[in-house]
């Protein structure tokens, strides 16, 4: 490290926070790659007596360095909360289950009792739960009350060893007279899916202690969460169960009311986004109105709940003493329902507790029908196939919730609905008329990319002006803001992807610099004097993104300039932190293929270039193409993105020989 760096990562750790047995190094964007990187981290754990809780987050750690801070903790045993959350930005994949294991086996050694472990925002994917796998089965973990692995896309492999070591945890626990007794779980964004969440169901029964459980947006249908409605039977203390942007359908939402009605002590319910439909809120409201005496919130936006069922849901909650939110927007209860839902509400003097209905979607009796037409028919297809249920639960899954996650307002492909010649049920795909481009482009979503068939791509290629960057730029968008991790999404939007930008970067007269500013400034990772409103939900772009990127149309020459803005701290990229890690390691194999004469024609030939493979902001290495402060790389650069012009030396990178002291 050069000793400018050292001096300002001192100065950077005069300022750690040291309170109540804590230690924080949070948000410090440490840069620890090496012992000599940490060893002033390693000297503060050293010298805090009586270290309780150690906040790693927001700084980067990798394998050499997780080992000498391990050997830290191995002295001490009183630590008891790991606030490890996004420690590992940039890190390649493969290099987190490693320094999870050394950080682990300090912990052991150390004979800690941990009551938290936060490991959230870390995207370590299957492979990185084997790194704290011997942890949870260890002593360490008997007394844990909280775990919290949000956003680390774990997957269903993840899920399951995770919910192996759990049961394992409480066998070994119980064995010593105290069983492990978990009371939060947090695992939103894992794409546990079915499988993954039916196996941590399995251990949620057997801990039986649980007091929240947030799963959202997993892609879980109802088989999942009707195994998660048997676990939380059986563990009467909850309190929160935020399952938000899952797939209940009626069957799950069933499932989930029967057991509502057994759980005396819960306060928060988010179904949100999980289509329930009706008949479910139905069955969740006769649940509210015979229990639940603590109910403070309840969630059932965006569900596709008619008028109906959602004044039965407000009936349900009139002797809710406690109740401060009942959210019902999003759904289909036109605008006499919204007015009839405020007055019923109106009369228990609970008029407040309403939330916004400004997303209604209008009243829609043909919907409706096709609902119960859809469930009539599903009836009949289990009363004939009973001895055949799972074949049929698997095909459910994979045709009817699929098409509907996160709550999609178009009926599914899958339904059907009355022939008028015949009688018999006939595809739903040849009922409704077919969506079009135009349709999609204005309102997108996974429904309406699938509906518009196997020429979807083309279509969409076809009636985007590719020589208009902006132009490109908004089809881009409103194409990877649908993805979604089922494999029909996914390919039929990189499908569309593909041929938007395979016809774009073939014209002569596309200017692909002009499109990834436009892009970038959409995304908000470059600020614009148009004030363009950035996107709100990054991870579908950066899917794309990464998908993209590996094609033979993408110029590799815009890989260093998509890297340098993606590595850049951002809140909306660390909240799609999987998707972002994705891109990074695709970026850097991209990179160190790039030919680095393509950045500027006079690089090699100018006296204050500067090129080579550094280890500076982030591992793995960046390749950088050149010094800013070279004229003709300034002004290439300067005309390709609205920078200043001649840049400052404030650009410059910190190993650069000219300007050794500056940060990017």
């Amino acid at each position: 490290m050069a000793s400018e760096d050292i001096a300002k990562l001192a100065e950077t750790l005069a300022k750690t926070q040291v309170a109540g047995g804590q230690l924080s190094f949070k948000g410090k964007s440490l840069k620890l790659n090496t012992a000599e990187d940490a060893k002033d981290v390693i000297k503060e754990i050293e010298d805090f007596d009586g270290l309780e809780a150690l906040r790693l987050e927001g700084n980067t750690v990798g394998v050499e360095a997780a080992k000498v801070i391990a050997k830290a903790l191995e002295k001490k045993s009183e630590l008891k909360r790991c606030h490890w959350s996004d420690m590992f930005t940039g890190r390649l994949r493969s290099e987190i289950p490693p320094a999870l294991i050394s950080l682990g086996e300090g912990l052991i050694t150390a004979g800690a009792q941990l009551v938290e472990l936060d490991l959230s925002d870390n995207a370590f994917g299957p492979d990185g739960v084997r790194g704290f796998e011997a942890l949870l089965k260890s002593s360490a973990c008997f007394t844990l009350h909280e775990l919290k692995l949000n956003n680390c896309g774990m997957g269903i492999g993840g899920g399951k060893i995770l919910a192996a070591a759990l049961t394992e945890c409480h066998r070994k626990s119980s064995a010593q007279g105290k069983p492990l007794a978990l009371k939060v779980f947090v695992a939103g964004r894992n794409r546990l899916e079915n499988d993954g969440a039916t196996a941590l169901a399995e251990a949620f029964g057997i801990i039986g202690t649980l007091e929240e459980v947030h799963m959202p947006q997993n892609g879980i249908n109802h088989p999942g969460v009707t195994a998660l409605a048997q676990a939380f039977a059986i563990n009467p203390l909850l309190r929160v169960i935020n399952l938000n942007d899952n797939t209940f359908t009626e069957k799950g939402a069933v499932a989930m009311a029967k057991t509502l009605k057994s759980l005396r002590q819960v306060e928060v319910i988010n179904f949100g986004d999980c289509l329930v439909r009706s008949k479910g809120a139905v069955a969740i409201a006769d649940a509210v109105r015979g229990g639940l005496p603590k109910l403070k919130e309840l969630n059932l936006s965006f569900c596709e709940i008619k008028r109906d069922a959602a004044l039965a849901v407000a009936e349900a909650v009139a002797d809710k003493a406690e109740l401060e939110k009942l959210d019902l927007n999003g759904n289909t209860l036109g605008e006499e329902g919204c007015e009839q839902l405020q007055e019923v509400l109106d009369g228990f003097s609970m008029a407040t507790v309403l939330a916004s209905l400004s997303d209604d979607e209008g009243e829609d009796e043909d919907e409706e029908e096709e609902e119960e037409e859809e469930e009539e028919e599903g009836e009949d297809e289990e009363e004939e196939e009973e001895d055949e249920e799972e074949e049929e639960e698997e095909e459910e899954e994979e045709e009817e919730p699929q098409q509907q996650e996160q709550g999609e307002e178009s009926p599914t492909p899958s339904r059907k609905i009355p022939d008028p010649t015949s009688g018999e049920p006939a595809p739903v795909l040849s009922s409704p008329p077919p969506a079009d481009v135009s349709t999609f482009l204005a309102f997108p979503s996974p429904e309406k990319l699938l509906r518009l068939g196997p020429k979807s791509s083309a279509l969409i290629a076809q009636q985007t002006d590719t020589s208009d960057p902006e132009k490109v730029v908004s089809a881009f968008l409103k194409v990877s803001s649908v993805f979604k991790d089922e494999a029909s999404v996914r390919t039929a939007v990189q499908e569309a992807v593909d041929a938007l930008m395979k016809k774009a970067f073939s014209s002569s007269s596309f200017n692909s610099n002009a499109f990834l500013t436009r892009l970038l400034i959409h995304m908000g990772l470059l600020k614009s004097e148009d004030k363009i409103k950035a996107i709100a939900n990054l991870y579908g772009p950066l899917m794309a993104l990464n998908h993209m990127v590996q094609q033979d149309y993408f110029p590799k020459a815009l890989a260093p300039l998509l890297l340098a803005f993606v590595t850049k701290p951002n809140g909306a990229l660390e909240s799609c932190s999987f998707a972002r890690h994705n891109l990074l390691q695709t970026l850097y194999k991209a990179l160190v293929a790039v030919p680095t004469h393509l950045a500027c024609p006079t690089l090699l030939g100018c006296p204050r270039a500067w090129v080579a493979v550094v280890r500076v902001l982030f591992s793995p290495p960046v390749l950088w193409l050149g010094c800013v402060s070279c004229p003709t790389w300034g002004h290439s650069l300067g005309g390709l993105l609205p920078f200043p012009k001649p840049w400052s030396c404030s650009h410059c990178c910190p190993l650069c020989p000219h300007h050794p002291s500056l940060l990017c």
